[in-house]
């Protein structure tokens, strides 16, 4: 049926084109966006999960700035630890050199004391960002159990380690921590010689380790050794045994024995259950708070001009070898514990080489992860150009035979006419 009120054709033909051209402006939006889900209306679901996305990935961006920091702290801190630790070594060789006859301490010490104001130098200019982690205020305290100065509060450093989102939506961050104590701070600002160039030696004893593996406190033999009124042998390396009154050398479980030590002798006895010599039990040192520390004699404030001063065992600024100690003895005994010291820097130096290594594998893991973020967006609302481009190209086809189709349903009217003429 054809009428003149309604044109049926047309208004289809028009709700067609209407239709195609909302399908181009779709597709248009898709070509010049780039993107298939542009806002919530497009695609809830997809919106929805993408805005959280590029939210997380920010924050990532975010943690990598802080890594990054936290990176120069490590090694700023690690690049000075090296320092300080050749530094140290330097010291020690001076020491060993110093052990030679006939060479001028006071001439040696002048080298050593630039080189101490060297690693006072180095601890001071470790700093980065305000942070120096290898001089703090420890406020260092004294366990006369331990024979040990320690950090009354140790102080906690963090690096920003990463962001997570939980399956609950719950955001966390993550830190990669830091504790500066006894063990790795080369200066105690606190004035409680806490740090490792701060303590010093031990008064009078040496640290081993019993026959179950547990370290304990020996005594060193201040009198017998050192005096020239009784006869010594080394039966081996480190092994020396004593002559009765009569000048017989009694062997086994009758023999007299020490045991060398960097410069000390530690009283020692002959064990047949083990056919060794060990350390005689009777030496150690109760746990009962008894060991004391020489002042003044730490790694950056000995003086090999003072050995003398050194010997004794009452004296404050003691290491408790004796009058009867030789200069070589008390030599011999700086070196081994500026060893010690320095084997508590390497440490220290290890830990801060791991840490900028885990740093380092985080932030590429960051990194990385941060780009899958970015890739799990796209496959989300990134638009298909080639699709969205050859769709474009039949939509604009469909809407040329859109428009040609309205203008044959419109002429149907004028049709009509013609059957009244």
């Amino acid at each position: 049926m054809t009428s003149i009120l309604t044109n049926s054709a047309a208004v289809s033909a028009l709700q067609t084109l209407r239709s195609i051209s909302t399908q181009m402006l779709h597709t248009q939006q898709q070509v010049s966006t780039g993107m298939r889900v542009g806002e919530a209306s497009d695609n809830a679901a997809y919106w929805s999960i993408a805005t959280t996305m590029r939210s997380d990935n920010g924050a990532l961006a975010a943690v990598q700035d802080a890594l990054g920091l936290g990176a120069a702290q490590v090694d700023t801190a690690y690049t000075a630890m090296e320092s300080a630790i050749d530094v140290v070594q330097e010291i020690k060789n001076k020491l060993v050199a110093a052990t030679e006859p006939g060479v001028d301490k006071s001439k040696v010490q002048e080298e050593i004391t630039q080189l101490q104001d060297q690693l006072k130098n180095i601890a001071a200019s470790a700093s980065f960002s305000g942070e120096n982690w290898l001089q703090a205020d420890l406020s260092g305290k004294y366990d006369a159990v331990k024979g040990i100065n320690y950090a009354s509060d140790d102080i906690a450093k963090r690096v920003v380690g990463n962001f997570t989102r939980d399956a609950d939506g719950n955001v966390s961050i993550r830190t990669i921590d830091v504790t500066l104590n006894e063990t790795n701070v080369l200066y105690d600002l606190s004035g409680g010689d806490a740090g490792i160039l701060d303590t010093g030696p031990p008064n009078g004893v040496r640290k081993v380790k019993d026959t179950n593996g547990i370290e304990r406190w020996s005594r060193i033999d201040t009198v017998n050794f050192y005096s020239k009124n009784v006869e010594w042998r080394e039966l081996e390396p480190g092994i020396w045994q004593q002559a009765s009154t009569d000048g017989v050398f009694y062997d086994g479980t009758r023999g007299t024995y020490v045991m060398e030590m960097g410069g000390a002798y530690l009283f020692t006895i002959f064990s047949t259950t083990s056919n060794e010599f060990e350390i005689n039990t009777n030496s150690f040192v109760p746990l009962n708070g008894t060991i004391a520390l020489a002042k003044g004699i730490s790694v950056s404030e000995l003086d090999i001009t003072k050995l003398d001063d050194y010997k004794g065992y009452f004296s404050p600024n003691s290491i408790g070898l004796g009058d009867f100690a030789t200069d070589k003895q008390v030599m011999e005994n700086l070196i081994y514990f500026t060893d010690g010291q320095l084997e508590k820097m390497i440490s220290a130096a290890s830990r801060l080489g791991s840490m900028s290594m885990r740093i380092e594998l985080q932030d590429n893991f960051v990194s990385k992860l941060s780009n899958s973020f970015t890739s799990g967006v796209g496959r989300l609302v990134d638009a298909d150009m080639n699709e969205a481009s050859t769709r474009l190209k039949a939509l604009q086809t469909q809407q040329q035979l859109a428009t040609q189709s309205l203008t044959i349903a419109n002429s149907d009217s004028q049709n009509i006419l013609t059957l009244f003429r």
